[in-house]
């Protein structure tokens, strides 16, 4: 394997670093509540799937990488639908979704980086 192309970059180290974030947020939030443990096992699973070394998965980069931006989506929309929104009580629930819509653009980005 070469080294050049085994190094993350900037922007692949901030989807690693802002899905860990989010998926850490999840499991907190109304723990033992099977929603957010579903959600937050969902953004590891997508995290694994987008840079771990797994054939199906790398086959299907574009992919997996349209499938994690649809599930962060998803998310906020969720949020927007029956989040709490309230202030300050539900600031988490803002800060959470300023994470998510960087991950979509990071992702977003990464993309465009490698299609090229």
């Amino acid at each position: 394997m070469n080294t050049e192309s085994s190094r993350l970059s900037a922007v692949q180290i901030g989807i690693i670093i802002l899905t860990l974030a989010t998926a850490l947020i999840h499991f907190s939030l109304l723990f033992p509540d099977v929603l957010f443990i579903l959600n937050g096992l969902g953004y590891l699973s997508l995290l694994a799937a987008y840079f771990l070394p797994i054939e199906l998965a790398r086959k299907n980069h574009n992919l997996v990488r349209w499938l994690f931006i649809i599930f962060t989506a998803v998310t906020i929309l969720g949020w927007v639908a029956i989040g709490d929104k309230s202030w300050p009580g539900g600031a988490l629930g803002y800060v959470t979704k300023l994470i998510e819509v960087a991950l979509i653009v990071m992702l977003v980005v990464d993309g465009r980086r490698s299609n090229s």
